[in-house]
């Protein structure tokens, strides 16, 4: 798993069917990526929900937050629209899982991604990381804390 003071590496993945985002481009704002396993598992979608529900927090902090997991775009956008979510899933789908590969925390064995938080700063660099045991919901005080800091950082 990379760790704090690493660069992020960069990516491209789709966040619609038909949009991919790049993480370069929001060079300048901090970023919150968080690895998750499956969409419609059930700790995921609450842990999704609970990041929708934190958004204006995130906001506060000039954050954007994107869920990464290897399920494709179409499963993404069904899960998005279901659960009614106003941040990108990003489909790590393929070739599968190379982006959680990148960051190291692709679970092998299960053929997902780990439950994994990463805190990038306007920088680009890794602020603040966190595996999570699977079937546990990680929650948001880590991510709040780690954004805090980078405001006192400066």
């Amino acid at each position: 798993m990379l760790q704090p003071s690493e660069v992020a590496p960069d990516f491209t993945l789709y966040a619609t069917p038909d949009q991919k985002i790049t993480l370069s481009e929001f060079k300048g704002r901090n970023v919150i990526l968080a690895f998750y396993p499956a969409d419609w598992s059930p700790v995921c979608s609450d842990q999704m929900a609970l990041y929708n529900e934190t958004l204006p927090f995130f906001k506060k902090y000039d954050a954007e937050i994107f869920g990464i997991s290897v399920d494709s775009k179409w499963c993404h956008f069904a899960f998005e629209q279901s659960r009614n979510l106003h941040f990108p899933l990003l489909a790590d789908f393929e070739p599968k899982g190379a982006v959680a590969k990148k960051y190291g925390v692709y679970d092998e064995d299960e053929g997902e991604c780990k439950r994994a938080l990463f805190v990038i700063n306007k920088a680009g660099v890794i602020a603040w990381s966190y595996v999570s045991p699977t079937a546990i919901n990680p929650g948001a005080d880590g991510i709040l804390d780690a954004l805090e800091s980078l405001v006192t950082i400066g």
